[in-house]
C-alpha cells in the first residue's frame, strides 16, 4: 500500500482523520476479496495503533479471515511521563488484535535520536522533542497465515548481515519505510537497490512498502517483480515470492566471504604485477 500523502500532512494533527481513511479506502478497495495481507508503509498510523481500539476494529473490517494487516506505528511504555517510545511494526488480525510487534533497532541519528543527547546542546531535524528508543536488534515474526519474516524498518535495510535473526531463520524481508523525506531525488532509487542486494545476499524474497515510493516486490535474486514509483498512490497485489533452496554462501559466512574475496583479489593484484614487471637490464662494466 503506498497513499503518497506529503511529509507536511502526513504528521498533521487535522489530517489524521483523512489520511487514515484514505489506507482504509485503499486496503478495502475492489479485489480485497482476494488478498490475505495488507502492508501498509512505515508509521501509516502516525498515533499509538495499539492504544485506540477504534483505530484497530476499521482495520479488522478490511482483513480477511486468517490474515492480517501490518502497519507501521509509533509504540509507547506508558501514557505518562517519562516514558519510553518506539518506531514499530504492528501486525493486526481479523478480530483487531495484535498479533505481532517489531521495534526499530538501526535508528537515524538526529532523526529519531541524538547522540549524547545529554551533553550535546542538538535538537533533532525531526518533529518531536522525544528521542525513541532502539530495539533488540533483528527478529523472526510468526503472522498468522504468513511465513516466518524478518522485518525492517525504513534504513535497516542497508545494514548487511544484519537483517536476519541467525538463530530463527526467516523466509521472507519485509522492508516497510517513509522515502517521502528524499522527496524526487536519486534518494528512493539508491534505497531500493540497497534493500535488493540484501535480498540477493540472504536469499530471500524482498516487500517493499514505502509511503511515497518506492514501493515494490523483488524475489530472491534481486529482480523487481511489481513496484509503484516515486509519486504514484496505488496498492501492489503480488504473491510472495519463495526464497532460495538452502542457505547462500553470504548467509552461510556473512563479511567473511566479502572479506576472503578482497584478499584473494589483493593477492591476485600482487601477483599479477610482480611477474610482469618490467625488467632491469643488467649492466656490464668494460675492464
Amino acid at each position: 500500500m503506498q497513499p503518497n500523502i506529503r511529509q507536511p500532512d502526513k504528521w498533521a494533527r487535522e489530517r489524521q482523520v483523512e489520511n487514515f481513511g484514505l489506507l482504509l479506502r485503499l486496503t478495502s478497495a475492489a479485489g480485497r476479496e482476494r488478498i490475505t495481507h495488507t502492508i501498509w508503509p512505515e508509521t501509516a498510523a502516525t498515533f499509538f495503533l495499539d492504544e485506540r481500539d477504534d483505530a484497530r476494529r476499521h482495520i479488522a473490517r478490511v482483513t480477511a479471515p486468517g490474515g492480517a494487516l501490518i502497519t507501521g506505528t509509533p509504540r509507547r511504555s506508558a501514557t505518562v511521563w517519562p516514558f519510553r517510545m518506539w518506531n514499530s511494526l504492528m501486525a493486526i488480525d481479523h478480530e483487531g488484535a495484535v498479533v505481532a510487534t517489531y521495534d526499530k533497532a538501526h535508528l537515524v541519528p538526529f532523526g529519531e535520536y541524538v547522540p549524547l543527547g545529554d551533553i550535546l546542546p542538538l535538537a533533532k531535524v525531526t518533529r518531536g522533542r522525544i528521542d525513541y528508543a532502539p530495539g533488540v536488534g533483528p527478529r523472526t515474526l510468526d503472522i498468522p497465515g504468513l511465513p516466518p519474516v524478518s522485518a525492517l524498518i525504513c534504513y535497516e535495510a542497508i545494514f548487511p548481515g544484519a537483517v536476519v535473526d541467525r538463530a530463527k531463520p526467516a523466509a521472507w524481508l519485509l522492508n516497510i519505510t517513509n522515502d517521502a523525506w528524499f522527496g524526487t531525488s536519486a534518494g528512493p532509487y539508491q534505497h531500493l537497490a540497497i534493500a535488493r542486494l540484501r535480498a540477493v545476499e540472504e536469499g530471500l524474497a524482498l516487500v517493499r512498502a514505502a509511503y511515497s515510493g518506492i514501493s515494490a516486490v523483488a524475489d530472491p535474486y534481486g529482480r523487481v517483480m511489481a513496484w509503484l514509483g516515486v509519486g504514484e498512490r496505488g496498492v501492489i497485489d503480488s504473491v510472495l515470492p519463495a526464497p532460495l533452496a538452502g542457505r547462500t554462501p553470504y548467509a552461510r559466512l556473512g563479511d567473511w566471504l566479502v572479506a576472503a574475496l578482497i584478499a584473494a583479489a589483493l593477492a591476485g593484484a600482487f601477483l599479477f604485477r610482480r611477474r610482469h614487471r618490467p625488467r632491469t637490464p643488467r649492466r656490464t662494466e668494460s675492464p
